[in-house]
């Protein structure tokens, strides 16, 4: 009873001081609110949370206070969130690639131009072929929905590459940058060797057409844009794209970087658009917005276009926070996360805002974690889910339950938040 009352007086004063502790990009470890509640929770984190250091961890938890007309306002807590440290944001990069999609959609503004519309993509010489057909979508045809349902649900590196060539790396590191997120740099497809920098500044033409009648064709892009130069290393050694060891750490500053600060803020522009000056918004409809809520929340065994075989894509299979991506999990159907992890190199990241319908319970959490021992990157040999997934899984538990019991003077609507999973994602 003592420990008890000794720790709710820390996190009491820890957030009284809170603004104080979190005024800067890099932000003290101790002496804040999340450090104080993670370390009474130090035994259930493990490892990860015992040696930060060694797991490159940093976290965000965003507390969202509703006011009478149902408004968000928020509480960001930051634990070793640092800018400077270098991640491999992996498959995250999907959603903004999801939300700009849609948007060049809306800035077309050709009629008959939507997420539906047959979308054709011609090959580029020793880059990407071309894509003429989807055996996943209802009518067989490819689509800047289908695409966006494929990267929701299982993360599918073809999908975003074909959103990429559409956006335009140029158009993609720009809205970006405009919407306020100037340390992102988006450099290349995913999940494809052998394309080097030059070869990623090229994108593929682009034809939209219903039967023989083309709405909108786009040629062949190349991005002239200039990044800032950078120095990022990761790992010990890494196998080449010949599979031959290299002795030294690998050189990443020719791929994409997004500090986690900004994956958690491109999600807080998705969800809570209403919350964010016009300027930095998503240029985005009503139904847009809806359709990846849908899908982002959506697990694959709840869609009929694409089919999932869920012995593979199994339930949670790209949940992580809170769900530590189980095939089976002890929580309600109503706790649902909105969100979009990535995995690769050793570095695992989930950024999610999780809603709770039966309790009124929603709040943002962010995390990555380096879960690479051997410090060699593409032997496969990572500890994702000996380590990585368990600590996720018991980080988005602990703050769940401490929302629980969080006194809120208003309830939360999430209405607009609640679908019927039993009908298709359109």
């Amino acid at each position: 009873m003592r420990r008890s009352i000794f720790l709710w007086l820390m996190l009491f004063f820890a957030a009284c001081n809170t603004n104080k502790n979190m005024g800067t990009r890099h932000y003290p470890v101790k002496d804040s609110f999340l450090y104080t509640l993670l370390s009474a929770h130090a035994d259930r984190l493990g490892p990860v949370f015992q040696q930060p250091q060694d797991f490159g961890l940093q976290i965000i938890y965003t507390q969202i206070d509703r006011d009478a007309a149902n408004r968000p306002h928020f509480t960001d807590y930051y634990y070793r969130v640092d800018t400077g440290r270098y991640f491999y944001p992996a498959s995250t990069v999907k959603l903004a690639a999801a939300a700009l999609a849609l948007e060049k959609l809306n800035d077309l503004n050709i009629r008959g131009l939507d997420r539906h519309t047959p979308m054709f993509t011609d090959s580029l010489q020793d880059i990407t072929p071309e894509v003429l057909s989807d055996t996943t979508a209802s009518d067989g045809l490819p689509s800047v929905g289908q695409y966006i349902k494929k990267i929701l649900l299982v993360s599918d590196n073809d999908a975003y590459n074909r959103l990429y060539e559409f956006i335009g790396q140029e158009t993609f590191n720009k809205r970006l940058w405009e919407n306020g997120f100037t340390d992102v740099q988006i450099k290349h497809r995913v999940g494809i060797t052998g394309v080097d920098p030059e070869g990623n500044r090229h994108t593929n033409p682009v034809t939209f057409r219903r039967g023989d009648r083309v709405i909108y064709s786009q040629p062949e892009g190349y991005s002239r844009l200039s990044f800032s130069p950078r120095h990022d290393l990761i790992g010990k050694s890494y196998y080449n794209d010949d599979e031959q060891l290299v002795n030294s750490p690998m050189d990443a500053s020719q791929k994409n970087r997004v500090p986690l600060a900004d994956l958690h803020g491109i999600l807080r522009q998705i969800i809570f658009p209403e919350a964010v000056t016009k300027k930095h918004r998503f240029r985005l409809k009503g139904s847009d917005y809806q359709f990846l809520y849908h899908c982002m929340s959506a697990q694959p065994e709840e869609s009929v276009y694409p089919r999932y075989d869920t012995a593979e894509f199994h339930h949670n299979y790209v949940k992580f926070l809170l769900f530590g991506g189980v095939q089976s999990d002890s929580l309600h159907a109503n706790v649902r996360s909105f969100n979009k992890p990535g995995w690769a190199y050793g570095f695992l990241t989930d950024v999610a805002y999780i809603a709770d319908f039966t309790h009124h319970v929603e709040f943002m959490l962010s995390a990555t974690v380096y879960v690479n021992k051997d410090g060699i990157l593409s032997d496969k040999h990572y500890q994702f889910d000996e380590t990585g997934k368990p600590f996720l899984k018991a980080l988005g538990e602990i703050i769940y339950e401490y929302e629980l019991q969080r006194a809120k003077k208003h309830l939360p609507d999430l209405s607009k938040f609640r679908f019927d999973y039993t009908g298709q994602l359109e």
